[in-house]
């Protein structure tokens, strides 16, 4: 005898891995409707071999999820754009990867120094592309993969202000490493600079890793106004000085904003923060 949620007694007792019956179902059905445009709850039930009824309360229940959704002219079901919801962050990544070596590569040429793209991994900063500028005297790139800290980089800082209260939670529970005499790791000078970044749109990390290695980041936003990633741009300091951060951030938003068209997201307003 199975249960509500389509489990045999044996099954329940002896914890096989086999398929949850109604879970089985539901995924059965967005088949059927990816290979039909829309269908009747009667001809669904006939295709899984149930009850109408059974049949109703799995369309019910994958409706209030919008994975699909009514037709209102025939009482059809088709698939939901909720589905589309679900694929977004999926397809995002594989086009992260993608795209990211274009804009890094573009952005070196036009500033000739150093880009970095990176995203928000498990507390760090982590570079998914960078591109080395042509200067002669330039910045050793970051290779891909590497884990910058959130509190002493242009990206980690960016990262960090519009990342969730957890990931502050987490930072906040362990002494901030200082890598120099500028690295911020006082929380509450931090968090005063990290409410700056979100008003102004931008960070800077001037000195703080590296001793006369100065960076600036901007963000990359999604369609849902959620921070993706970061784009950066890292100098010497005597090429890169404070006076000098708006003729780069003018680079690095336009960057952002071709990474933003080329992964298919409408452009937000930059200093809106994402959640």
């Amino acid at each position: 005898m199975a249960d509500e949620n389509g489990i045999g007694a044996n099954e329940a007792s002896t914890g096989a891995s086999a398929p949850i019956q109604s879970v089985d179902r539901a995924l059965q059905i967005l088949e059927l409707l990816t290979d039909s445009p829309s269908l009747g709850t009667s001809a669904i039930a006939r295709k899984l071999g149930v009850h109408r009824s059974t049949a109703s309360r799995l369309l019910t229940t994958l409706e209030s999820h919008d994975v699909v959704e009514q037709v209102s002219d025939r009482g059809e079901y088709r698939l939901g754009l909720g589905l589309l919801r679900m694929a977004y962050p999926v397809s995002t990544r594989f086009d992260l990867a993608r795209d990211s070596q274009v804009v890094c590569d573009a952005l070196a040429e036009a500033t000739q120094e150093t880009s970095n793209v990176a995203i928000l991994d498990e507390g760090y900063a982590v570079t998914i592309t960078q591109s080395a500028g042509q200067r002669m005297v330039g910045v050793a790139g970051q290779y891909v993969g590497q884990r910058a800290p959130l509190h002493a980089t242009s990206t980690g800082k960016l990262l960090l202000a519009y990342a969730s209260s957890r990931v502050w939670g987490q930072l906040s529970t362990e002494a901030l490493e200082r890598f120099t005499s500028a690295t911020r790791a006082d929380l509450v000078e931090l968090a005063e600079e990290l409410k700056v970044i979100r008003q102004r749109g931008w960070a800077s990390a001037v000195g703080e890793w590296e001793e006369g290695i100065n960076a600036l980041a901007v963000p990359v936003w999604d369609a849902t106004g959620q921070l993706v990633a970061a784009v950066s741009v890292t100098a010497p300091d005597f090429r890169m000085p404070d006076a000098s951060f708006e003729t780069f951030l003018g680079a690095l938003k336009v960057a952002a904003t071709d990474f933003e068209a080329r992964l298919g997201f409408a452009r937000v307003d930059p200093t809106t923060p994402g959640v």
